[in-house]
């Protein structure tokens, strides 16, 4: 049996540095042995099924594939379509009524909880606003993340001390949900 994944690619393709052109994404993908491989803009998104392993095993196979093909190291995060989907459900803020720019999930490696993020001040960034989730946190910021002190403030190494993070807009959510569901 199959199951479809995303590989969420931390960091490539931005600002000129680590390039990693798709097409030679696709084809390592391919060459690991998965099957209906895509992959989804230049930020580093991809899809694909695979028979074996876990979300990972996965992550931690094509991390080290793509530094010894491409000579640098990239945190990867892979997860299954089922996981995609109960993020994109359980939405806490109205995604419907906002635009993907002002909506954002940051995927964590690992579980998180309230105490890591206790020491954020929530009322002095309103109205931006967060919340979480099993390995990920939601993000309204009603100016865009590009304009947003809360999503400086999360970003900082102490609150992400010991995780590997990446965050998607809704825009990006929503299509690798749909292309997961395949």
């Amino acid at each position: 049996m199959t199951t479809m994944y995303a590989a969420l690619l931390r960091g490539v393709n931005v600002g000129g540095a680590r390039k990693l052109p798709m097409a030679e994404l696709r084809a390592l993908l391919a060459d690991l042995g998965h099957d209906r491989v895509s992959t989804y803009l230049q930020s580093g998104q991809a899809v694909f099924a695979s028979g074996g392993g876990d979300e990972e095993s996965l992550a931690a196979e094509l991390s080290s594939a793509i530094e010894k093909r491409f000579g640098f190291a990239v945190d990867v995060l892979v997860r299954d379509h089922a996981y995609l989907q109960g993020i994109a459900d359980a939405c806490p803020f109205p995604a419907s009524d906002l635009e993907a720019k002002q909506l954002h999930v940051t995927y964590f490696s690992a579980p998180v909880d309230e105490e890591r993020f206790a020491a954020i001040d929530r009322a002095g960034f309103l109205p931006e606003e967060f919340r979480l989730t099993d390995r990920a946190l939601y993000l309204y910021a009603p100016d865009g993340l590009g304009r947003s002190k809360l999503a400086e403030a999360l970003a900082r190494p102490r609150v992400a001390k010991g995780l590997t993070a990446t965050t998607r807009n809704w825009n990006t959510v929503v299509k690798l949900v749909e292309m997961t569901s395949a």
